[in-house]
């Protein structure tokens, strides 16, 4: 069968790629189109027809200054759905590209799919309509989804489990000594604690600064940077100290070797509790105490950081606003260092988490419903 999937960014890219190689292992003559990545490409062996670089924009006043380059993928997107007409449009994230995507989809007769719900839980809820509207099925990746939808709009989805899950599983295996990461790197052999200011420019202009004047305050340890794809090694020059080193594509092996890490919410705060490395969720934005008003009243959830959403407690100290400052982030950092009171409460926290996540691995589970789906409604519409 042909699967058409999209997803407009980094994380998406890797989630995207497990599920390709998933239906793949179902249907070996499987043919995909899609909108992604590096990692998509190798498991679809062919490349995206637009990568996500064309497609990562953030926010309104980012996308307002890329609006034609929205368009453009958008009206792109919609004539290769056109041409190939496949059995299935699988969405990953990336709600507001998305969505659209699914709306002409679904008035093709094309069967929709969501890997990765939009976090309508936390806010946008009215997309929750569209969803509805236009989307066949969701997988849920976390279990508090499944509640979520029902009790709140009578929609049924289905858990999958978290493909993170699996995927930091299988990481591990590949993970090299830390002798070979030290070497690789050309770090000298000191505890490391770990800098991930986020994958976009205004993340680490806003985040990492902070993370450093932070881990500065524990010269026992050495502060270690973690670079996103795309973005320039001078960049991170303006926002930490001189030396202060900085590792390319191997964010997942530093926070592993890492005794700490500091973190801007997203999905690198649940790799670094599967991990099991203790951590400060740090997101400083506009840093002014407004802003952090108006952000809890537009959040829909107690938590912003994943691991805290999934345990519905507090396992790691969030920083946000103007909370995320050097006092109060190295504060909550010396707390959480090997043999402070916060490190075994953490990962005691951890291993709840992982309890309520389960061990079943995502990509397969949604691989097998999507295929035997479209297979079954195939074969019906043949006999026709």
């Amino acid at each position: 069968m042909k699967y058409f999937l999209s997803a407009g960014e980094a994380s998406g890219d890797i989630h995207a790629a497990e599920l390709i190689a998933a239906i793949k292992r179902i249907d070996p003559k499987a043919d995909f189109i899609f909108l992604g990545g590096d990692l998509m490409a190798r498991e679809a062996g062919n490349a995206p027809f637009i990568h996500y670089r064309e497609m990562a924009y953030m926010g309104f006043s980012e996308v307002l200054r890329h609006l034609p380059q929205v368009l453009s993928n958008l009206r792109r997107a919609k004539e290769q759905l056109k041409a190939e007409h496949p059995d299935a449009l699988i969405l990953v994230d990336y709600p507001s590209f998305n969505l659209k995507l699914a709306r002409y989809a679904h008035d093709m007769g094309v069967k929709v799919y969501y890997y990765i719900s939009p976090k309508v839980w936390a806010w946008k809820e009215h997309r929750v309509r569209d969803i509805k509207r236009y989307v066949d099925r969701v997988f849920a990746i976390f279990p508090f989804e499944v509640g979520f939808y029902k009790s709140r709009h009578d929609y049924d989805v289905t858990y999958v489990g978290n493909p993170s899950v699996e995927e930091v599983a299988h990481r591990k295996t590949n993970l090299p000594s830390r002798e070979e990461f030290l070497k690789r790197h050309n770090l000298p052999d000191r505890p490391i604690i770990a800098l991930v200011p986020g994958s976009r420019r205004s993340e680490i202009k806003n985040n990492l600064s902070v993370m450093q004047a932070a881990a500065d305050m524990y010269p026992d340890y050495m502060p270690v940077v973690a670079s996103a794809p795309g973005i320039d090694l001078s960049y991170y020059g303006y926002y930490i100290d001189p030396g202060t080193p900085i590792v390319n594509n191997a964010t997942f092996d530093l926070m592993h070797f890492a005794e700490a890490a500091l973190v801007t919410s997203g999905t690198a705060t649940l790799e670094c509790a599967l991990l099991n490395t203790p951590q400060v969720v740090c997101y400083r934005a506009n840093g002014v105490k407004l802003s952090y008003k108006i952000m809890e009243k537009i959040l829909k959830v107690p938590f912003v950081s994943l691991p805290n959403l999934i345990a519905d407690a507090p396992i790691v100290p969030e920083m946000l606003v103007h909370l995320c400052t050097p006092k109060l982030v190295g504060r909550e950092l010396g707390n959480i260092l090997p043999g402070r009171p916060g490190h075994d409460n953490q990962l005691e926290g951890y291993r709840r988490m992982r309890e309520i996540l389960g061990n079943s691995d995502a990509a397969q589970r949604t691989a097998r419903i999507i295929v035997e789906e479209n297979s079954l409604e195939k074969k019906e519409s043949e006999r026709k």
